[in-house]
């Protein structure tokens, strides 16, 4: 008899973890519709299609062809460091000169030594399908906290993207590795953690530059949230860790790290461009060409700055004072005004580069569900967007890309930007308190 209550007792807390699991599965399956419209329900789906990804990424390492692109030359680079090559202008690889700066070196030189220099590449898929599978945890992680995307459109951002799969794990470029931090960056700043946002915001654009392209959005909430003497030390923090990670290089040669690391006037070849092929080639290297798209991309900056993200009563120019010293109190920094204003910096630059090649998907394949669906707007559709992400999706996956595709990517990147100008913006907009309210 007393054998029998204690198995009762010990079957007791099992039965009801299974009864509570019962339920959650039926109310669940009660609320699917929901569980694909909600964001709120973002962390379950996001967990459910993490699982996928193992396997979808395991499968592709074992199943489909490598191709050798820039791997060995990242390894030659790195090497030539490793034998104690500290000018800039000696480091080079298969492909050209080392072009980026010193972040890159120190990270590869780690997966160098634990690929067997570099030989052991199947090792190497396998560290970045791990640096895949942090990514994406890093990305849900942000669109768990700004609750604007509905969970159906993860579907499409994860296992559907063939081209976003082969940057990661079959040609192992360092943009991935690169947007990594930039998204443990991003984390960082929701956090409030300012500092260390920008120290890990640093380490990204030592990695790779494309990462500055966040940069002006990045300024602009620093000006934001503290003024430009709060926004100093931060900006500090950033320009001290990139000459600590380059001292090496720049004690031996400064000019010839600086020149080829941050090289913003290096040319780029015809025949891998994903955007600009309707041009004539005459055209598409042409300086003047260049200049016109900086030009268009400050200008939308600009535009955007003075327009969409500042949202106060007073000019742009308070952004300059102290918080406690402007007219309009300043209201705290929202998720969604983060992220908006640091994706849409990054957007801004992707629409007006002179060029884009097939690695720098990853550049802003990931922002651009937030980009999609944070501004409601009422002509733009669930259908339409999904649209568009697929018209994208095929223009990165058309090799070579043709005229079609490329004009095909720049009229998705304009509705988007149309978007991004003329729907409401997802923080509100900040009223300023009438002297007889105070």
């Amino acid at each position: 008899m007393a054998a029998g209550l204690r198995k009762r007792g010990r079957a007791g807390p099992a039965t009801r973890a299974a009864g509570l699991c019962g339920q959650w599965l039926r109310r669940a399956w009660q609320e699917r519709r929901l569980l694909l419209l909600e964001p709120r329900y973002t962390l379950l789906l996001a967990a459910c299609l993490c699982l996928a990804e193992v396997g979808i990424t395991f499968w592709v390492i074992h199943r489909v062809a490598y191709t050798e692109i820039d791997w060995k030359a990242y390894m030659a680079e790195v090497e030539g460091v490793i034998n104690g090559t500290y000018d800039y202008t000696q480091l080079q690889g298969d492909t050209g000169p080392l072009v980026y700066p010193a972040g890159f070196v120190y990270i590869f030189m780690g997966l160098y030594y634990a690929t067997d220099r570099g030989t052991d590449i199947r090792m190497a898929q396998h560290i970045f399908a791990v640096l895949y599978l942090a990514t994406l945890l890093l990305v849900f992680l942000i669109y768990h906290q700004t609750c604007k995307v509905p969970p159906f459109v993860f579907f499409f951002m994860c296992c559907a993207s063939y081209r976003v799969h082969s940057i990661f794990v079959l040609r192992l470029f360092n943009d991935p590795v690169a947007m990594l931090l930039l998204f443990l960056s991003v984390n960082l700043l929701l956090a409030q953690h300012w500092s260390w946002g920008c120290c890990c915001f640093s380490l990204a654009v030592s990695v790779k530059m494309n990462v500055l392209l966040f940069a002006p959005g990045l300024l602009f909430l620093l000006l934001k949230k503290f003024g430009l003497r709060g926004a100093l030390p931060k900006l500090g923090i950033c320009a001290v860790l990139q000459v600590v990670l380059g001292l090496p290089f720049l004690l031996k040669n400064p000019v010839g790290y600086l020149s080829r690391s941050f090289d913003l006037g290096r040319q780029f070849l015809f025949r891998w461009t994903v955007n600009w092929r309707f041009l004539p080639e005459a055209l598409f290297l042409h300086r003047a060409f260049h200049l016109a798209l900086l030009t268009a991309h400050l200008t939308m900056l600009l535009l955007f700055a003075l327009c969409r993200w500042h949202r106060t009563g007073e000019g742009i120019l308070s952004l300059l004072k102290d918080p406690s010293k402007r007219k309009v109190p300043p209201q705290p920094l929202t998720p969604n005004h983060i992220v908006s204003t640091l994706f849409t910096s990054n957007f801004i630059g992707i629409c007006f580069s002179r060029s884009l090649h097939y690695q720098f998907y990853v550049w802003y394949f990931h922002t651009l569900p937030y980009l999609l669906w944070a501004t409601p707007a009422r002509w733009l559709t669930h259908l339409l967007r999904l649209l568009v992400l697929g018209l994208i999706e095929l223009s990165w996956n058309t090799y070579p890309s043709t005229s079609c595709s490329s004009a095909t990517l720049h009229a998705c990147h304009a509705v988007i930007l149309l978007q991004l100008w003329l729907g409401p913006q997802p923080f509100p907009k900040t009223i300023p308190h009438s002297k007889k309210a105070h």
